[in-house]
Protein backbone atom coordinates (compact mmCIF):
# COMPACT_ATOMS: atom_id res chain seq x y z
CA UNK A 1 0.00 0.00 0.00
CA UNK A 2 1.37 3.15 -1.10
CA UNK A 3 1.87 5.79 2.03
CA UNK A 4 -0.27 8.63 1.13
CA UNK A 5 -3.31 5.60 1.03
CA UNK A 6 -2.37 4.29 4.33
CA UNK A 7 -2.51 7.76 6.00
CA UNK A 8 -6.07 8.76 4.08
CA UNK A 9 -7.33 5.15 5.20
CA UNK A 10 -5.35 5.83 8.92
CA UNK A 11 -7.06 9.18 9.03
CA UNK A 12 -10.73 7.99 7.76
CA UNK A 13 -10.23 5.37 10.29
CA UNK A 14 -9.45 8.07 13.38
CA UNK A 15 -12.54 9.91 12.19
CA UNK A 16 -14.70 6.97 12.01
CA UNK A 17 -13.57 6.21 15.89
CA UNK A 18 -13.91 9.79 16.45
CA UNK A 19 -17.73 10.32 15.24
CA UNK A 20 -18.67 6.62 16.71
CA UNK A 21 -17.32 7.90 20.03
CA UNK A 22 -19.23 11.56 19.95
CA UNK A 23 -22.09 9.68 19.03
CA UNK A 24 -21.84 7.08 21.79
CA UNK A 25 -21.44 9.76 24.06
CA UNK A 26 -24.45 11.73 22.63
CA UNK A 27 -26.31 8.44 22.92
CA UNK A 28 -25.44 8.01 26.77
CA UNK A 29 -26.20 11.58 27.23
CA UNK A 30 -30.00 11.39 25.57
CA UNK A 31 -30.22 8.15 27.60
CA UNK A 32 -29.76 9.82 30.62
CA UNK A 33 -32.10 12.92 29.94
CA UNK A 34 -34.60 10.52 28.75
CA UNK A 35 -34.54 8.98 32.00
CA UNK A 36 -34.39 12.04 33.63
CA UNK A 37 -37.35 13.14 31.72
CA UNK A 38 -39.41 9.43 32.64
CA UNK A 39 -38.51 9.93 36.26
CA UNK A 40 -40.07 13.88 36.16
CA UNK A 41 -42.98 12.49 34.27
CA UNK A 42 -43.55 9.87 36.10
CA UNK A 43 -43.24 12.18 39.41
CA UNK A 44 -45.80 14.87 38.03
CA UNK A 45 -48.37 11.85 37.38
CA UNK A 46 -48.26 10.96 41.13
CA UNK A 47 -51.65 12.24 42.86
CA UNK A 48 -53.73 11.64 39.50
CA UNK A 49 -56.13 11.62 38.56
CA UNK A 50 -57.56 14.88 40.94
CA UNK A 51 -60.71 16.77 40.99
CA UNK A 52 -61.19 20.03 42.89
CA UNK A 53 -64.69 21.90 42.85
CA UNK A 54 -66.50 25.29 44.13
CA UNK A 55 -68.32 24.89 47.59
CA UNK A 56 -68.92 21.62 49.48
CA UNK A 57 -70.44 19.38 46.18
CA UNK A 58 -68.86 16.15 47.18
CA UNK A 59 -71.29 14.19 45.55
CA UNK A 60 -70.22 16.13 42.21
CA UNK A 61 -66.70 15.64 42.72
CA UNK A 62 -67.50 11.81 43.37
CA UNK A 63 -69.14 11.51 40.43
CA UNK A 64 -66.57 13.15 38.73
CA UNK A 65 -63.92 10.83 39.91
CA UNK A 66 -65.76 7.61 39.14
CA UNK A 67 -65.83 8.68 35.62
CA UNK A 68 -61.72 9.26 35.77
CA UNK A 69 -61.26 6.30 37.77
CA UNK A 70 -63.22 4.09 34.87
CA UNK A 71 -60.48 5.42 32.57
CA UNK A 72 -62.57 8.20 31.18
CA UNK A 73 -60.99 11.78 30.35
CA UNK A 74 -61.01 15.16 32.15
CA UNK A 75 -63.36 16.65 30.03
CA UNK A 76 -65.64 13.73 30.89
CA UNK A 77 -65.69 13.69 34.63
CA UNK A 78 -66.08 17.79 34.85
CA UNK A 79 -69.48 16.74 32.82
CA UNK A 80 -70.36 14.53 34.33
CA UNK A 81 -69.79 16.11 38.00
CA UNK A 82 -71.47 19.18 37.14
CA UNK A 83 -74.50 17.36 36.09
CA UNK A 84 -75.12 16.30 39.09
CA UNK A 85 -75.45 19.61 40.62
CA UNK A 86 -77.58 20.68 37.42
CA UNK A 87 -80.07 17.98 38.96
CA UNK A 88 -80.24 18.62 42.35
CA UNK A 89 -83.34 20.71 42.95
CA UNK A 90 -83.07 20.53 46.57
CA UNK A 91 -79.91 22.58 46.50
CA UNK A 92 -81.86 24.93 44.35
CA UNK A 93 -78.16 25.89 43.41
CA UNK A 94 -78.19 25.30 39.29
CA UNK A 95 -80.11 23.48 36.60
CA UNK A 96 -83.31 22.35 37.60
CA UNK A 97 -84.76 24.09 40.82
CA UNK A 98 -82.76 26.97 40.60
CA UNK A 99 -83.46 30.32 41.87
CA UNK A 100 -85.22 32.05 39.24
CA UNK A 101 -84.55 36.09 38.01
CA UNK A 102 -87.07 39.03 39.24
CA UNK A 103 -89.98 38.11 36.41
CA UNK A 104 -90.05 34.19 37.71
CA UNK A 105 -87.62 32.69 34.87
CA UNK A 106 -84.79 29.95 35.31
CA UNK A 107 -82.16 31.10 33.40
CA UNK A 108 -78.95 28.99 32.92
CA UNK A 109 -75.71 30.12 32.14
CA UNK A 110 -72.77 27.44 31.33
CA UNK A 111 -69.09 26.56 29.40
CA UNK A 112 -67.02 24.25 29.36
CA UNK A 113 -62.89 23.64 28.01
CA UNK A 114 -60.74 20.89 27.03
CA UNK A 115 -57.31 20.10 27.04
CA UNK A 116 -56.51 22.06 23.25
CA UNK A 117 -58.44 24.82 24.49
CA UNK A 118 -61.24 24.23 22.46
CA UNK A 119 -64.66 25.78 24.74
CA UNK A 120 -68.38 25.92 24.14
CA UNK A 121 -70.62 28.37 26.02
CA UNK A 122 -74.41 28.94 26.49
CA UNK A 123 -76.64 32.07 27.90
CA UNK A 124 -79.65 32.99 28.99
CA UNK A 125 -80.68 28.75 28.21
CA UNK A 126 -84.39 28.19 29.64
CA UNK A 127 -86.64 25.03 29.74
CA UNK A 128 -82.96 22.92 29.66
CA UNK A 129 -81.32 21.29 32.92
CA UNK A 130 -77.93 20.41 31.83
CA UNK A 131 -76.95 23.42 30.40
CA UNK A 132 -73.23 21.68 30.61
CA UNK A 133 -74.02 19.23 28.19
CA UNK A 134 -75.46 21.76 25.98
CA UNK A 135 -72.14 23.68 25.98
CA UNK A 136 -70.08 21.05 25.42
CA UNK A 137 -72.72 20.12 21.98
CA UNK A 138 -71.79 23.12 21.00
CA UNK A 139 -68.06 23.44 21.09
CA UNK A 140 -68.25 19.80 19.70
CA UNK A 141 -70.86 20.07 17.41
CA UNK A 142 -70.78 23.63 15.70
CA UNK A 143 -68.13 26.27 14.47
CA UNK A 144 -69.23 28.85 17.34
CA UNK A 145 -67.82 29.05 21.06
CA UNK A 146 -71.46 30.66 22.04
CA UNK A 147 -75.08 30.48 21.82
CA UNK A 148 -77.61 32.57 23.56
CA UNK A 149 -81.23 32.27 24.41
CA UNK A 150 -83.61 31.04 22.02
CA UNK A 151 -81.00 30.21 19.49
CA UNK A 152 -79.49 28.23 22.29
CA UNK A 153 -82.73 26.55 23.57
CA UNK A 154 -83.55 25.15 20.06
CA UNK A 155 -80.01 23.90 19.18
CA UNK A 156 -80.27 22.06 22.71
CA UNK A 157 -84.06 20.52 21.66
CA UNK A 158 -82.81 19.73 17.88
CA UNK A 159 -79.74 17.64 20.36
CA UNK A 160 -82.06 15.75 21.43
CA UNK A 161 -82.15 17.55 25.01
CA UNK A 162 -85.78 17.34 26.59
CA UNK A 163 -87.37 20.57 27.77
CA UNK A 164 -88.78 21.22 30.95
CA UNK A 165 -90.08 23.61 33.30
CA UNK A 166 -87.10 24.15 36.22
CA UNK A 167 -88.69 26.04 38.49
CA UNK A 168 -89.65 23.82 41.22
CA UNK A 169 -92.78 24.76 43.64
CA UNK A 170 -89.28 25.59 46.56
CA UNK A 171 -88.27 27.90 44.10
CA UNK A 172 -91.38 29.45 43.35
CA UNK A 173 -92.23 29.72 46.41
CA UNK A 174 -89.02 31.89 47.16
CA UNK A 175 -89.87 33.99 44.28
CA UNK A 176 -93.61 34.43 45.77
CA UNK A 177 -92.09 36.03 48.79
CA UNK A 178 -89.11 38.21 47.39
CA UNK A 179 -91.68 39.71 45.56
CA UNK A 180 -93.38 41.21 48.39
CA UNK A 181 -90.62 43.97 49.02
CA UNK A 182 -88.21 42.95 45.61
CA UNK A 183 -85.26 44.01 47.26
CA UNK A 184 -82.36 43.45 45.53
CA UNK A 185 -79.20 43.19 47.18
CA UNK A 186 -76.38 39.78 46.66
CA UNK A 187 -75.82 37.90 50.02
CA UNK A 188 -72.43 37.31 50.81
CA UNK A 189 -71.56 33.19 50.46
CA UNK A 190 -75.49 33.03 49.67
CA UNK A 191 -75.72 33.92 46.22
CA UNK A 192 -72.75 32.14 45.38
CA UNK A 193 -74.19 28.63 45.89
CA UNK A 194 -75.66 29.04 42.55
CA UNK A 195 -72.87 28.17 40.80
CA UNK A 196 -70.59 24.76 40.55
CA UNK A 197 -67.10 25.18 38.95
CA UNK A 198 -65.16 22.57 38.31
CA UNK A 199 -61.26 21.04 36.88
CA UNK A 200 -60.14 18.13 36.85
CA UNK A 201 -56.80 16.57 35.51
CA UNK A 202 -56.93 13.00 33.98
CA UNK A 203 -54.28 9.93 34.68
CA UNK A 204 -52.38 11.06 31.80
CA UNK A 205 -52.32 14.41 33.41
CA UNK A 206 -54.67 16.96 30.69
CA UNK A 207 -56.83 19.62 32.33
CA UNK A 208 -60.32 20.02 31.10
CA UNK A 209 -62.67 22.66 33.23
CA UNK A 210 -66.63 23.47 32.99
CA UNK A 211 -68.90 26.22 35.14
CA UNK A 212 -72.69 26.13 35.23
CA UNK A 213 -74.67 28.79 36.85
CA UNK A 214 -78.48 29.45 37.32
CA UNK A 215 -76.87 33.13 37.89
CA UNK A 216 -77.86 34.77 40.88
CA UNK A 217 -81.26 34.81 42.12
CA UNK A 218 -84.32 37.44 41.31
CA UNK A 219 -81.42 39.32 38.55
CA UNK A 220 -83.00 41.39 35.80
CA UNK A 221 -84.20 39.22 32.87
CA UNK A 222 -81.14 38.77 30.35
CA UNK A 223 -78.65 39.10 33.10
CA UNK A 224 -75.30 37.28 32.03
CA UNK A 225 -72.36 36.96 34.95
CA UNK A 226 -68.68 35.33 34.41
CA UNK A 227 -70.02 31.74 34.29
CA UNK A 228 -70.10 31.42 30.58
CA UNK A 229 -68.03 33.59 29.72
CA UNK A 230 -64.69 32.34 28.27
CA UNK A 231 -61.42 33.68 30.42
CA UNK A 232 -63.58 35.09 33.24
CA UNK A 233 -65.75 32.23 35.00
CA UNK A 234 -63.18 29.66 33.46
CA UNK A 235 -59.70 29.29 31.70
CA UNK A 236 -58.00 26.21 30.72
CA UNK A 237 -54.45 25.88 29.63
CA UNK A 238 -53.45 22.48 29.36
CA UNK A 239 -49.62 23.62 29.37
CA UNK A 240 -49.71 25.89 32.51
CA UNK A 241 -53.19 25.18 34.47
CA UNK A 242 -56.59 25.77 35.01
CA UNK A 243 -58.72 28.32 37.46
CA UNK A 244 -62.88 28.56 38.05
CA UNK A 245 -64.74 31.60 39.75
CA UNK A 246 -67.86 31.90 41.40
CA UNK A 247 -69.23 34.88 43.24
CA UNK A 248 -70.53 38.44 41.98
CA UNK A 249 -69.40 37.71 38.15
CA UNK A 250 -69.45 41.33 37.71
CA UNK A 251 -66.66 42.11 39.14
CA UNK A 252 -64.96 38.92 38.00
CA UNK A 253 -65.77 40.07 34.43
CA UNK A 254 -64.02 43.11 35.21
CA UNK A 255 -60.58 41.58 35.60
CA UNK A 256 -61.15 38.86 33.88
CA UNK A 257 -60.40 36.75 36.38
CA UNK A 258 -60.02 33.31 35.85
CA UNK A 259 -57.43 33.70 32.78
CA UNK A 260 -55.52 36.06 34.81
CA UNK A 261 -54.63 33.34 37.26
CA UNK A 262 -53.84 30.81 34.61
CA UNK A 263 -51.39 33.65 33.52
CA UNK A 264 -50.32 34.85 36.78
CA UNK A 265 -49.07 30.79 37.22
CA UNK A 266 -47.07 31.24 33.65
CA UNK A 267 -45.34 33.63 35.28
CA UNK A 268 -44.26 31.40 37.79
CA UNK A 269 -46.34 32.08 40.94
CA UNK A 270 -47.95 28.89 42.06
CA UNK A 271 -52.12 28.28 42.04
CA UNK A 272 -52.57 29.95 45.89
CA UNK A 273 -50.28 33.00 44.88
CA UNK A 274 -52.48 33.45 41.72
CA UNK A 275 -55.56 32.96 43.23
CA UNK A 276 -54.50 35.89 46.14
CA UNK A 277 -53.08 38.19 43.30
CA UNK A 278 -56.16 37.84 41.70
CA UNK A 279 -58.81 38.47 44.68
CA UNK A 280 -55.79 41.47 45.30
CA UNK A 281 -56.69 43.46 41.49
CA UNK A 282 -60.40 43.67 43.12
CA UNK A 283 -60.14 44.64 46.12
CA UNK A 284 -57.75 47.23 45.61
CA UNK A 285 -59.73 49.01 42.80
CA UNK A 286 -60.39 52.67 43.42
CA UNK A 287 -63.90 53.47 45.14
CA UNK A 288 -64.09 49.45 45.43
CA UNK A 289 -66.99 48.18 47.75
CA UNK A 290 -65.36 44.97 47.94
CA UNK A 291 -66.83 44.41 51.55
CA UNK A 292 -70.40 44.12 49.97
CA UNK A 293 -69.88 41.27 47.59
CA UNK A 294 -67.85 37.47 47.30
CA UNK A 295 -65.72 36.35 44.30
CA UNK A 296 -63.74 33.02 45.34
CA UNK A 297 -61.54 31.46 42.57
CA UNK A 298 -60.29 28.03 42.45
CA UNK A 299 -57.01 26.83 40.65
CA UNK A 300 -55.11 23.89 39.96
CA UNK A 301 -51.27 24.22 38.21
CA UNK A 302 -50.00 21.39 35.62
CA UNK A 303 -48.08 19.71 38.97
CA UNK A 304 -51.46 18.87 40.70
CA UNK A 305 -51.33 21.30 43.33
CA UNK A 306 -53.98 23.53 43.86
CA UNK A 307 -55.53 26.58 45.57
CA UNK A 308 -58.53 28.87 46.74
CA UNK A 309 -59.03 32.35 47.94
CA UNK A 310 -61.81 34.30 48.21
CA UNK A 311 -62.67 38.21 49.57
CA UNK A 312 -64.73 36.89 52.43
CA UNK A 313 -64.43 34.06 54.70
CA UNK A 314 -66.52 30.83 54.34
CA UNK A 315 -65.95 30.14 50.88
CA UNK A 316 -64.75 26.58 50.19
CA UNK A 317 -63.21 24.16 48.16
CA UNK A 318 -64.19 20.53 47.34
CA UNK A 319 -60.97 18.62 46.63
CA UNK A 320 -60.93 14.48 45.56
CA UNK A 321 -57.51 13.30 45.61
CA UNK A 322 -55.84 10.01 46.55
CA UNK A 323 -59.27 8.30 47.54
CA UNK A 324 -59.92 11.30 50.09
CA UNK A 325 -63.01 13.49 48.59
CA UNK A 326 -63.07 16.63 51.36
CA UNK A 327 -64.22 20.06 51.58
CA UNK A 328 -61.43 22.20 51.96
CA UNK A 329 -62.42 26.36 54.26
CA UNK A 330 -60.37 29.11 51.97
CA UNK A 331 -58.16 31.11 52.95
CA UNK A 332 -59.94 34.64 52.91
CA UNK A 333 -58.80 38.77 52.23
CA UNK A 334 -60.87 40.56 54.68
CA UNK A 335 -60.05 39.77 57.95
CA UNK A 336 -61.12 42.58 59.61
Amino acid sequence: MKRRQFIKNASLTGVGLAVGATLSSCEDKNSKTETKENKESVADLKGLPLVIATWDVKDATAKAMEVLQAGSNALDAVEQGCRVEEANEKGQSVGKGGLPDRDGNVTLDACIMDKHGNCGSVVYLQNITHAVSVARKVMEDTPHVMLAGEGAKQFAISSGFKPEDLLTEASKEAWEKWKIEAKYKPIINIENHDTIGMLAIDKNGDISGACTTSGLAYKMGGRVGDSPIIGSGLFVDNEIGACVATGLGEEVVKIVGSFLVVELMRQGKSPQEACEEAISRIVNKPNSNYKDFQVGYIAVNKKGETGSYAIHQWFSMTKFQDGVNEQIQSDFFNKA
